[in-house]
């Protein structure tokens, strides 16, 4: 037998396929090590033949071969292809994708249970041996753990029954089960006219993706839902995915109850052993549904029946590392091999996949009205120019305390959304204007009041709070911006009785992190859950019957053309906590651009007004989907070999653009707005394109130009343009 194989090696120079003789039992999608270069390294079998391709003695023995069952499905070599080329990264990088990291480098096992059963004739048992006698009629009863037995009894009266024959010891698998907890109490919910019309539209249509554009609370989940049940009796599996980690364990709950232990969680968050352990219950069979975020849609399932990605248009479905794959796009070449639907929700649909469910691409089901027919919750506006002319100069507007005061005392539940995290934003001196910022990024530090010191939110460093400003020695050192830790400390002050928790990557450690505080917050053993994006979405709690946003225009200011999309975006999401189940819901929006349109669109959740503007403007703008954003970026340890790629880059991109100028919007080369991140310099090429014409071509002039001194890759419409 011979085994074509694809060593685990992300380089070009080795990106092809490599022949080993193997043994009769090996199988395409196993994995493998090989003799490869004067070393043993991991490898991948893509297919598996009885002749060799060229003379057997020169073909190397394939060293050892890890799994019985493949770990890599058929599928699995389709999407590389895609990948591969789509991308433009080696195969073994996208092969990558598949599997658990701690998984390929072999760090992480199975984990096997020693148990104990009775296989013979107790009456072997002598009269004196009190304790086998013991140990035998325990059990009786049933198989038990070896070391427990051993605890109760006595090692030596254990094995003393091992040799007689009386019982015997066997292993069995023992799964480390993530968030085990959940799944209880779950009611089969009635369907509403609305839900029911959808999924017979989703059934009816021959539309490969839709998108379901439902206000929050209208029972997306609960479609979501239906349509795994459909799935699972037709004895296919499902994929189910969300943008944060956060979310999982409360979906993951809804689906345990359902589903029971047919749903496995994915997700980075995890240990290395749950992640192992939950992706091999998902290759085998055991599980049919996978749960997580962005990397789930790489799960181990075959014969697919549906793939669901809730809040599409979240930016966490695009991936900022190599591969830069979007999401999206994957889960389409998934759906196409497996002929089935995918399924977008969001109640704010990115404009992309709005434009294609307008134009009939995608099909389209609307949900307008909230599933217990409440209305959605009223925005108040809060200008807070007016509350500084009132002398009001903390972060809580005049309306907001109000609100908390009269949630607070109707014994109701709020939620404090700023998108920031830490004490304050930057430490400014009043003296000179020095502001501190990161030795390794270029980016100003973040103060952080608990441990008293200065974070850099790019690269984790720390540094000691300054008593003195470095440059001029003054000690007029001020707070600029406003961090989650400053709002709690203003709201304790207010609010003394009230018990408040916060929620940011500062807050959130430990793979259980999210879950404990969202549990605690459920459970009511807060009154105030203030937080980051990662409380903004998906969420359902009963008792919050206000919401707080605190500088709702903030995101409005950023030089991207997505800026106002991802403001109407959030504003709705966030505003779509409150009022969830029985009382109505209020929403407090601070602004200091009470009059912007965005703001407009979203107090009155109009989002097909701000879709037909926005796509007007992105129309006469040239921007996308009306175009193309490609940025290349050279980043470097040195300025100079930056310099060298980017010119490189650039002068092999402009030779494309003068022969062909009509298919250029705009090219220039740049320092990257960030202009170092982690001690490495960062610059960029910029092209706007009219098509993805020379997508390709872009492609492999960046992989020429990368080495050993500078790493060079594109980004297509890039989610974040620092």
């Amino acid at each position: 037998m011979y085994a074509k194989v694809i060593v685990d090696i992300a380089h070009s120079q080795v990106d092809r396929v490599f022949e080993y003789s193997c043994p009769e039992n090996t199988q395409a999608g196993c994995r493998v090590k090989v003799p490869f270069g004067g070393r043993v390294i991991e490898g991948f079998v893509i297919a598996v033949s009885q002749t060799p391709s060229f003379a057997a003695e020169k073909i190397k023995p394939v060293t050892s071969l890890y799994d019985e069952l493949p770990a890599l499905v058929p599928e699995c070599f389709a999407l590389m292809e895609s990948i591969a080329q789509r991308y433009r990264v080696p195969k073994a990088a996208s092969l990558r994708l598949f599997l658990p990291s701690e998984m390929r480098l072999g760090k992480v096992n199975e984990v096997f249970e020693k148990r104990i059963r009775l296989c013979g004739d107790i009456s072997l048992i002598g009269k004196a041996a009190k304790k086998q006698a013991e140990a035998a009629q325990l059990l009786s009863t049933g198989d038990t753990d070896f070391t427990s037995l051993c605890n109760k009894c006595g090692r030596v009266a254990v094995n003393a029954l091992i040799e007689k024959g009386v019982a015997e010891v066997y292993k069995v698998k023992r799964n480390r089960t993530p968030m085990s907890g959940g799944g209880e109490g779950f009611e089969k919910r009635i369907l509403t006219p609305a839900q029911k019309a959808a999924l017979d539209y989703i059934e009816r249509s021959d539309k490969r993706v839709q998108l379901i554009h439902g206000v929050t609370g209208s029972g997306k989940t609960e479609i979501y839902l239906n349509i795994i049940a459909e799935q699972l009796r037709r004895g296919k599996t499902a994929i189910f995915l969300v943008p944060e980690i956060s979310l999982t364990p409360q979906m993951l709950s809804q689906l345990r109850a359902r589903f029971g232990s047919e749903a496995a969680i994915m997700h980075s968050g995890l240990s290395a052993g749950e992640r192992f352990d939950e992706w091999w219950r998902l290759r085998s069979g055991e599980a049919k549904i996978a749960i997580g975020a962005r990397s789930a849609i790489f799960a181990p399932l075959e014969n697919i029946g549906a793939i669901i990605i809730d809040e599409e248009h979240d930016s966490s479905y695009r991936s900022e590392t190599a591969p830069r794959y979007s999401t999206v796009d994957i889960a389409t070449l998934r759906a196409e091999y497996n002929d089935c639907k995918l399924i977008l929700g969001s109640a704010t649909p990115s404009v992309e996949s709005y434009i294609a469910a307008t134009e009939g691409r995608y099909g389209l089901v609307t949900l307008t009205e909230r599933i217990n027919g409440k209305p959605m919750p009223e925005i108040i506006i809060a200008d807070m120019r007016k509350e500084i002319k009132r002398g009001n100069v903390s972060n809580l507007s005049r309306a907001l305390r109000e609100e908390l005061e009269k949630t607070l005392s109707s014994g109701n539940q709020a939620i404090i959304f700023l998108n920031r995290r830490g004490y304050s934003q930057t430490v400014i001196c009043a003296d000179c204007g020095y502001v501190a910022k990161c030795e390794n990024c270029d980016v100003s530090l973040t103060y952080h009041s608990e441990e008293n010191c200065l974070k850099c939110h790019y690269c984790g460093a720390k540094y000691r709070m300054l008593s003195a400003c470095p440059d001029c020695g003054g000690k007029h050192l001020r707070y600029s911006g406003t961090g989650t830790q400053r709002v709690v400390a203003e709201i304790k002050e207010l609010f003394p009785s009230a018990r408040v928790i916060r929620m940011d990557n500062d807050t959130v450690s430990g793979k259980d992190g999210h879950y404990k505080i969202l549990k605690s917050f459920s459970e009511k053993q807060a009154d105030i859950l203030v937080g980051t994006q990662m409380i903004a979405k998906g969420h359902d709690f009963p008792s919050v019957t206000l919401v707080g946003i605190l500088d709702a225009d903030m995101s409005l200011h950023f030089s991207d053309y997505r800026s106002g999309e991802r403001t109407f975006q959030l504003i709705t999401q966030v505003a779509g906590r409150s009022g969830r189940a029985g009382s109505k819901g209020k929403v407090v929006l601070q602004t200091y651009s009470p009059e912007n349109y965005i703001l407009r669109y979203a107090i009155s959740y109009d989002y097909k007004g701000f879709f037909e503007n926005e796509v007007k403007m992105r129309k006469a703008a040239l921007f996308p989907p009306y175009s193309l954003i490609c940025r290349v970026m050279v980043v470097a340890d040195k300025d100079e070999s930056a310099l060298e790629a980017l010119k490189k880059v650039y002068l092999a991109i402009e030779e494309i653009r003068k022969s062909d100028s009509d298919e250029f919007i705009f090219l220039n080369k740049m320092h990257s707005p960030i202009k170092k991140i982690q001690n490495k310099v960062r610059y960029q090429v910029l092209a706007r394109l009219k098509s993805d014409k020379y997508l390709k071509d872009i492609y492999d002039i960046a992989v020429g130009a990368s080495n050993a001194d500078a790493l060079v890759y594109v980004e297509e419409n890039p989610v974040n343009l620092s």
